[in-house]
């Protein structure tokens, strides 16, 4: 059986006049006085013993029924006043999103080991993922992209709404991977150093510039010493135990800090240091604040008035009850 529109599984029970509930309250006082006193009898008998076996027990429980039906019918009388009403509301979202693309560095300078995640030492772009995935949880309305680079860049997720899909892509990224709306961002997370690559910093720069892309340079490092991985100058590939983990060793890394200020000054961008994890995660805090996306909430209610129905039950009720006490349910005055 289909319901009505109006009747669905999202409706709600609502009342317009909710304090005329109050009037319920006084519906046991009622029960309990009308069940303690009764009217004067008519007949006085010395004992009632002798007229005990001409009655029947269907006559008490006749009683009870009429009392209910009258209880019951002031109830629902009761309930109209307060206007009950069932119907749906509908919420509806219109958000102007912006466009993110996230650029990770995942050369092999990425994987010194001067941050920390959950309390445990971890590489710069562990770090920089546990972030980028809390910056996505955060921006549920905005088309966001990642970009991993090193020697080439490498889409890893072109700009999307499914953020649950670019998460688990998020997963994927390692060491040596290779319509237009109102703005369009990119997040670049970098420890500054050009590794490889024919377009130089600068250029790349001036044409994010010229395609007026909101741009901020985050450089995740420190200068001084801290365990990186060993390189094996053959293969150019880090060093690994008989369990496949890379090897470390304590060694004095470089940041190039002057040379990714550049970059984001011709981009007419902004410049971010990280040093450690807490200050990442107040750096994204702080682009999150600076990109906002505009929200519209329109609201929509529907509903149908049961205040008809409350009264005509209560009065059928009460009519009921009135009719069944003085026909088959008649008693002595």
């Amino acid at each position: 059986m289909n319901l009505p529109d109006w009747l669905s599984a999202n409706s709600a029970l609502t009342f317009a006049r909710p304090w005329f509930l109050l009037l319920l309250l006084a519906i046991p006082l009622l029960a309990y006085f009308r069940g303690k006193s009764g009217p004067a009898a008519a007949l006085t008998f010395s004992s009632t013993t002798a007229l005990r076996s001409l009655g029947k027990t269907s006559a008490a429980r006749s009683g009870t029924f009429l009392r209910s039906l009258f209880l019951l019918g002031l109830a629902l009388l009761g309930i109209a006043m307060a206007r009950p009403q069932l119907g749906k509301s509908l919420t509806q979202v219109e958000a102007s999103g912006i466009d993110i693309m996230l650029v990770l560095d995942v050369s092999q300078s990425m994987l010194t080991k001067d941050f920390s995640v959950g309390g445990d030492q971890a590489t710069r772009i562990e770090a920089i993922r546990e972030v980028t995935r809390q910056f996505i949880d955060a921006r549920p309305n905005d088309r966001i992209g990642i970009i991993a680079f090193a020697g080439h860049p490498y889409v890893i997720s072109p700009m999307t709404l499914d953020h649950e899909w670019l998460l688990q892509n998020l997963e994927r990224i390692k060491t040596g991977m290779v319509e237009a709306s109102k703005s369009r961002v990119i997040v670049l997370l970098t420890d500054g150093e050009n590794n490889a690559g024919k377009i130089p910093p600068t250029t790349a720069a001036e044409a994010v510039k010229a395609l007026k892309i909101h741009f901020y340079a985050i450089g995740a490092g420190i200068n001084g010493i801290a365990p990186g991985p060993v390189f094996n100058p053959r293969t150019g590939k880090p060093y690994t135990d008989m369990l496949g983990n890379i090897m470390y060793q304590n060694q004095r890394v470089q940041f190039n800090e002057e040379g990714l200020k550049e970059v984001a000054r011709i981009a007419d961008g902004q410049f971010f240091r990280a040093t450690d994890t807490k200050s990442l995660e107040q750096i994204f805090h702080d682009i999150d604040k600076l990109e906002k996306t505009t929200v519209a909430v329109k609201k929509y209610q529907e509903y149908r008035d049961l205040f008809p129905a409350c009264i005509v039950a209560g009065c059928g009720l009460l009519v009921a009850q009135i009719l069944l006490s003085q026909t088959i349910w008649k008693k002595l005055p």
